[in-house]
């Protein structure tokens, strides 16, 4: 199943509801779905937002979504050019 928002949000309430009840953070891993860096940045930001800074660090969050590297390369080179790659150049060795 696909990571989405919505999920996301009753995710993270639930895990801020553990932390009040324990007090004991647990982490989380949305995987599956995730393929643009725009949407990795609206996870950190429900993260941030809902569970707040102490929950942005790789112990208690990570985005399991190996298919995001090659679009982070890709706003990188953007950012860096001022223009995207040509689909056939090699951005990584």
């Amino acid at each position: 199943m696909n990571a989405t928002i919505p999920v996301g949000i009753v995710m993270c309430r639930a895990i801020r509801d553990y932390y009040a009840l324990t007090g004991c953070k647990v982490g989380l891993k949305p995987a599956g779905g995730i393929r643009v860096s725009k949407d990795a940045l609206n996870w950190l930001v429900l993260v941030k937002e809902d569970l707040g800074n102490d929950w942005l660090n790789s112990d208690l969050f990570r985005i399991g979504a190996s298919g995001l590297l090659s679009d982070i390369e890709r706003e990188l080179y953007a950012y860096a050019f001022g223009r995207y790659p040509q689909p056939n150049t090699l951005l990584a060795a």
